[in-house]
């Protein structure tokens, strides 16, 4: 409870230190006050939604005096800085996890309770901040967690989405796109920053023009301006009283309208401008399959690098006038391509603004960016038409040539002059379209490029960017990717935390190597029989959810074998399908056979113009109207697919799941961090090598993990052969009845034909290698199926999972980048106020 007040003055605003906090500051006093005085409501009038952003409200009050602390303490001691910048950032529900990192949660809960409230209903009302899509967001709020807790001195640097990627339905089986708008109710957790506004600029012309010293310079004018106005997050770290930034830039227009218009009766025209500015912020990732919507990507891009670069100079700049410190006191790391355009922003500033030479600004340049790769796949590693590249930022084209240029005489200079290998380097591509390669110009213009996770760093050293890798053979590196035990163990399972710490107490939840320490129960029958009770616990709430959100009745005792994540065809959710209709058959040929019962479970989002990941979703569902609905089938086997997956739908699912599928074509997924979330809290990997299941399999133990399938050297191998799927069509015939009953309408007997598509495309390349490794997983399957009859083995493996998971910690991670990338100490904090931004 709050303690009596003992303030003290500091530079003539009162402070508190955490040990001697105000009655004021009490979350039920502050909570009752946010009710009444900021959302204007009494006990008749209060709804749960607005006791939801009240104790927001209330809880970010408790963070604001720490987080003011902290950038004090920043701004005194001027550490390095690392500042990671990217376009996504999937935080999910704020409210909880922050109570938690502020080691307060029980005592919030007991609060509210003695006020009549219960702080899990109140949770329930919170909605994820659509600032993201899939794995990379969340790794990205992982870090942001991560970063905090080990008091590192960092910044994140983001878009103020006003609309998420998108709200799915599902709609006779397809997947219906709708606007999510989650800001429609307000945000408590973002702070506007009124005072910090920056001028970004688009189109206009470069001339160059003359100093009176005689050198030249070049000025980008008649520009389309746009302002990025600053929105702050506090990201509290845990049981420390460091708390991190998040600075999200929304778009505003320089003037709300064109007064003359407005006077001439155009009153559409007037407000033409504002509105077309804006549109910048107001949505992740528009379709860019048109023309406009490509625009729209790379203005985003810019507007966000732009507005971030132009910060964190003038923080540079508040305690340091020599350029030459800047890379001694910013590392700036760039999250995938997205932010790429930053590099070419940096030496604009440089050399067109600061009047520096370019070989400073290049020196300069090159030691204060790092960049991290998420993909092997081509169409992942962003290009830009030079067009619009040129159209949109022509001062940036030309010192993206000049960049090349330079880079290219090296090459000849000191590695190859083989016209072919200049092709494959340069950061123009060449033929009649040019296309500006976002990933090669990160790889020369940082000091650091990581994979995440081994085998994807061997892959772009080896395969993806080999001649790179033999110019820059220091540049590349690994840093596996990580999650935070926050958020997806101490918050998603609250059950098996409790269980985990009654026996080896709670520094595992900041210490994921603590886990270790439970294998000590593996062998404790009593120990196993409260695992399976937790588990049961968790799989009843979210049977629950599926007959709330679905009407599907699942049986309890099977298996629940979960695929949630982004829809991608290299993901291979198809291939887990056709699994689901080979039970089907076999059931269907033997009603009464004894099978192991499986609830399988789908889901996740596709883009929204990505057709062929549209119609496995049609599949999937097509084929659960089928399988759910046959007698035959009864509680044998269910099909669920979960609209709107998102983070907080994870932390429902993944804690129940008893089998964590993990199944792409083996060299296409760069690591992955759902099969993480899965094993820590006890789900058995079904998983092909690839990614990390590779080094979750190191970890855990071979006869904890069911691994499948090719090698990546394997499917290049069989690919240089001339892999024919048809031969494994023909030659198997589980696999011929399955495809032959999808082509055949069996599915979708209303709307024959609607998976031709899908067929032909198996039948005659099959690019993510569904039919070659077919009978492998079918294989395995069954072995799962085994093996889950024998619970109490089971439940070790489990178990195991549970306690090898520690490499995958965020933390650690974090620290790695801290330590081989960054270069950057934690700050512990000392008592102090400011207001600082």
């Amino acid at each position: 409870m709050a303690k009596k007040n003992n303030g003290k003055v500091v530079n003539g605003s009162i402070f508190f230190t955490d040990k001697e906090e105000p009655e004021s500051f009490s979350i039920s006093n502050q909570f009752a006050e946010h009710l009444e005085f900021t959302l204007v409501k009494d006990r008749i009038t209060v709804t749960k939604d607005d006791a939801y952003y009240a104790l927001s409200l209330a809880v970010r009050d408790r963070m604001v005096r720490r987080w003011l602390r902290t950038q004090r303490e920043y701004h005194i001691k001027d550490p390095k800085r690392v500042y990671y910048l990217s376009l996504e950032y999937l935080m999910g529900r704020l409210l909880g996890n922050a109570l938690i990192n502020l080691d307060y949660y029980e005592e919030c809960r007991e609060l509210l309770k003695k006020d009549g409230y219960n702080l899990e209903e109140i949770k329930e009302y919170e909605h994820d901040m659509g600032l993201g899509n899939g794995g990379l967001g969340r790794l990205a709020a992982c870090y942001l967690d991560s970063m905090a807790t080990l008091q590192l001195p960092a910044f994140g640097y983001g878009i103020r989405y006003e609309y998420g990627i998108f709200a799915q339905e599902i709609e006779n089986g397809y997947q219906v796109e709708y606007a999510d708008y989650w800001l429609k109710n307000g945000n408590p957790w973002d702070i506007l920053r009124r005072s910090l506004q920056y001028r970004v600029k688009f189109y206009g012309r470069v001339e160059k023009k003359v100093y009176p010293d005689g050198t030249y310079y070049f000025d980008w004018v008649d520009t389309d301006d746009v302002l990025a106005v600053a929105y702050d997050v506090p990201v509290p770290g845990y049981k420390v009283k460091n708390v991190n930034n998040l600075r999200l830039w929304q778009a505003k227009a320089v003037s709300d309208f064109e007064f003359s218009e407005f006077n001439r009766g155009d009153y559409v025209e007037a407000v033409a401008k504002k509105n077309d500015s804006e549109t910048i912020s107001k949505v992740l990732y528009p379709n860019d399959t048109y023309v406009e919507g490509k625009f729209l990507r790379l203005k985003q891009q810019y507007f966000f690098v732009s507005a971030t670069l132009q910060d964190i100079i003038r923080k540079f700049k508040i305690n340091h006038d020599n350029w030459e410190d800047f890379p001694e006191k910013v590392c700036i790391q760039l999250n995938d391509t997205h932010p790429v355009v930053a590099i070419p922003e940096l030496m604009r500033i440089l050399i067109d603004q600061e009047r520096l030479g370019w070989e400073k600004a290049w020196y300069i340049t090159t030691r204060t960016f790092a960049y991290t790769n998420h993909t092997v796949v081509p169409e992942a590693l962003e290009e830009w038409n030079e067009k619009i590249f040129g159209e949109l930022l022509p001062r940036h084209l030309q010192i993206v040539y000049e960049i090349n240029r330079r880079f290219l005489e090296d090459v000849k200079k000191n590695y190859s002059a083989d016209e072919a290998v200049l092709e494959k380097l340069s950061i123009i591509s060449s033929g009649p379209e040019k296309r500006v390669r976002m990933a090669n110009l990160a790889i020369v213009g940082t000091f650091a490029v990581n994979g995440v996770a081994e085998l994807h760093t061997h892959i772009l050293k080896t395969r993806i960017f080999p001649d790179f890798n033999k110019i820059y053979p220091k540049k590349f590196l690994c840093v596996t990717n990580g999650i935070t035990p926050r958020r997806w163990i101490r918050a998603a399972n609250p059950e098996l935390s409790k269980l985990i710490t009654s026996k080896i107490g709670e520094e595992w939840v900041r210490d994921l190597s603590q886990l270790k320490q439970i294998e000590n129960f593996v062998d404790d029958a009593a120990f196993r029989k409260k695992w399976r009770e937790v588990k049961m616990h968790n799989r009843r709430l979210l049977i629950d959810y599926i007959k709330n959100e679905n009407n599907i009745d699942v049986n309890p005792d099977s298996i629940f074998d979960v695929q949630v994540k982004r829809f991608h065809e290299y993901k291979r959710q198809l291939l887990n399908v056709l699994h689901v209709i080979t039970l089907y058959n076999r059931i269907k040929d033997n009603p009464k056979i004894k099978m192991v019962p499986r609830t399988v479970i789908f889901g996740g989002k596709a883009a929204p113009a990505y057709y062929a990941a549209k119609m496995v979703i049609k599949l999937i569902n097509s084929v659960a109207d089928v399988v759910n609905n046959d007698p035959d089938v009864g509680d044998k086997l269910k099909v669920v697919f979960l609209k709107n997956y998102s983070v907080t739908l994870a932390e429902k699912i993944i804690p129940a799941s008893d089998l964590s599928e993990q199944i792409s074509v083996a060299g296409l997924e760069a690591s992955g961090t759902g099969n993480m979330k899965f094993a820590a809290n006890g789900a058995l990997t079904i998983g092909t090598m690839d990614g990390a299941n590779i080094e979750i399999r190191e970890e855990v133990g071979e006869e904890n993990i069911f691994i499948f399938g090719l090698l990546a050297e394997e499917v290049v191998e069989l690919k240089a052969k001339g892999y024919n799927p048809r031969k494994y069509y023909e030659s198997n015939p589980s696999l011929k009845r399955v495809i032959d009953m999808i082509a055949s309408n069996y599915f979708n007997p209303k709307e024959p034909g609607i998976f031709n598509d899908m067929i032909n495309g198996l039948m005659n390349v099959d690019y993510y290698c569904v039919f070659a490794d077919y009978q492998s997983y079918i294989d395995t399957q069954d072995k799962v199926a085994q093996e889950f009859l024998n619970q109490e083995e089971w439940t070790k493996k489990s178990i195991y999972n549970v306690a090898r998971i520690g490499k995958f910690s965020s933390d650690r991670a974090v620290s790695e980048y801290a330590k081989k990338i960054w270069n950057v100490k934690p700050v512990k904090l000392n008592n102090g106020n400011s207001n600082h931004d």
